[in-house]
């Protein structure tokens, strides 16, 4: 892992000097912070089988069933489902997502996945299934040749594979069968949802539209009420595209770090501040090591071959670090003194959860 370097503390003591300033003059559209309270996607889902595998299906009992099934459907009478050839097809899954608003005839992209022991979906075809929303109410039907955007081959104890071909898509192998109705607001008003609650920034909305638009009133931290000029009663759609190409003037984010452990990766927010405290840094390595020998007997003597084990502990202790933080420092200070002592990412993680329990670090720490 990568030390942090001197470009990495110039480039973030510009984040730091110039985004404040950038965020209290620059402004962002309503329609990029907020929604329309009501107006969502729907989730649909799905049991179907997939055909024409080159032996790579799947040989639960579970499919065997549904492939008798279907064919009975078809018009095909079969005494036992065991008499279908096994590999040629796979039970799925298929799940998609609806935009709202979406009409009768709408094609909507589709996901299959495989629920029981098959190897890949490469090649495969879906046969029609029908999807249905939460309420068990059939929504949309799909079908169609699967892309998996890999391979996957096995052959001889070998194996190679290029991605995972178990799940695979239809792009626009989903046809809507009814129309998805959403509701507007109410008879009088609409409510505006904000994608991260903010009392600040509610308030700012609520002012921007009150001053330009119309009427409107902060409900709580996330919502914003907007009354409906008598003039847009009947034509909401003319009055949310004024609404949503207002510029509002942001506020400036709660101060948060961001921490991925699998990666390494943090994200120090500009406003990050540290009350006064000391950071001890150094590293402790024990190794331990165990070397396999046999005790042989000479030879006419008597005893028996023994097999034993000898290990080597040995401990490496770096000189400690230790640096004082002033109270108030920020960002710039806090990157340039752990920097001083030279940690990595990694150390980095540890130094600011030890922080944060202190007390000493006033940011949101959050772990992803």
């Amino acid at each position: 892992m990568k030390k942090i370097t001197a470009v990495t503390i110039m480039i973030i003591s510009l984040i730091t000097t110039i985004l404040p300033t950038q965020a209290i003059v620059s402004t962002v559209r309503l329609k990029d912070i907020a929604h329309v309270k009501g107006v969502r996607d729907n989730q649909i889902v799905g049991y179907g089988v997939v055909v024409g595998l080159p032996k790579t299906g799947d040989n639960s009992r579970s499919t065997q069933i549904t492939n008798k099934m279907l064919l009975m459907n078809l018009g095909t009478i079969i005494d036992q489902e065991n008499y279908i050839q096994k590999g040629s097809t796979a039970a799925v899954i298929v799940t998609a997502t609806v935009p709202p608003f979406a009409k009768n005839g709408d094609k909507i992209d589709v996901t299959v996945s495989t629920m029981a022991d098959c190897k890949s979906l490469e090649g495969g075809v879906l046969v029609q299934t029908i999807l249905k929303a939460a309420n068990g109410e059939a929504v949309a039907v799909a079908q169609g040749p699967l892309s998996v955007g890999g391979i996957n081959v096995v052959e001889g104890g070998s194996s190679a594979r290029t991605a995972i071909t178990t799940t695979g898509r239809i792009p626009g192998g989903g046809i809507m069968e009814r129309d998805m109705l959403t509701d507007i607001g109410d008879e009088t008003t609409i409510t505006l949802n904000m994608e991260d609650a903010d009392y600040t920034m509610a308030s700012r909305i609520a002012q921007t539209i009150t001053s330009l638009v119309a009427p409107a009133k902060a409900i709580d931290g996330n919502s914003i009420e907007v009354t409906i000029p008598e003039k847009f009663l009947d034509d909401r759609i003319t009055f949310l595209s004024i609404l949503e190409n207002l510029d509002i003037r942001p506020t400036v984010e709660k101060a948060r770090v961001v921490v991925n452990e699998r990666t390494g990766t943090v994200v120090i927010g500009s406003d990050v501040k540290l009350l006064p405290a000391a950071v001890a840094h150094g590293n402790l390595t024990v190794t331990v090591s165990t070397t396999n020998e046999v005790s042989q007997p000479n030879a006419f003597a008597q005893g028996s071959t023994v097999g034993f084990s000898n290990t080597d502990i040995s401990i490496n202790k770096t000189m400690g670090s230790i640096i004082a933080m002033p109270a108030n420092s920020n960002l710039n200070d806090l990157v340039r003194a752990l920097n001083s002592i030279g940690v990595t990412p990694i150390d980095l993680i540890s130094i600011l959860q030890a922080l944060k329990k202190s007390g000493s670090l006033q940011a949101e720490l959050i772990i992803i």
